[in-house]
C-alpha cells in the first residue's frame, strides 16, 4: 500500500498532521525508504535504512506514535527532547501525542534532523566490537 493511502485512511483530524510528519521524515533524512508494513500487530509507516527500521509513525485509537530508534539509542536525545515536549507521552523509543500542539513542527523538525544524525548501523557495529574485545 503507498503511503499516501496509508494516510487517507486514518482519522480525518489526523490524515494533515501524519502528513506533515512524514514529509519532515522524507526531507530530515534522505537516507531512509518508507514502507508500510505491520509492526507490533499493527499497520505503520516505516522508514529503514538497508533495511532496519530507524523511524515508524502509526495512528492508534487513542493517539498517533513516533517510534524513533535514534532515541531509543541516545539516552541524551531522548532526555532533550522529553524536556522540549512536555505534552507528549515518551516511552524508551518512541513518542506518543494527540495533535500537533503537543508536537509543535518546530521542535519536530528540529528532533528529526537531530535524529538523521544518529548512523544506527555504526551504533551497532561498535556495539558488536565491543563485545567481541571484551571477550578477549
Amino acid at each position: 500500500m503507498p503511503v499516501l493511502k496509508y494516510i487517507s485512511q486514518q482519522l480525518i483530524e489526523r490524515q494533515n498532521l501524519l502528513q506533515e510528519i512524514h514529509d519532515v521524515i522524507i526531507k530530515s533524512d534522505r537516507s531512509v525508504i518508507a514502507t508500510i508494513e505491520p509492526m507490533m500487530g499493527k499497520e505503520m509507516i516505516l522508514y529503514k535504512v538497508s533495511g532496519t527500521m530507524k523511524y515508524a509513525l502509526s495512528s492508534v485509537q487513542k493517539h498517533i506514535s513516533l517510534h524513533l530508534m535514534p532515541i531509543y539509542a541516545s539516552p541524551i536525545l531522548h532526555s532533550k527532547y522529553k524536556a522540549l515536549l512536555p505534552l507528549a507521552s515518551f516511552q524508551k523509543g518512541c513518542i506518543n501525542f494527540k495533535s500537533a500542539e503537543e508536537i509543535p513542527s518546530h521542535i519536530l523538525k528540529q528532533l528529526l534532523e537531530d535524529c538523521a544524525k544518529i548512523d544506527l548501523n555504526k551504533i551497532r557495529e561498535d556495539y558488536l566490537q565491543s563485545k567481541k574485545n571484551a571477550k578477549k
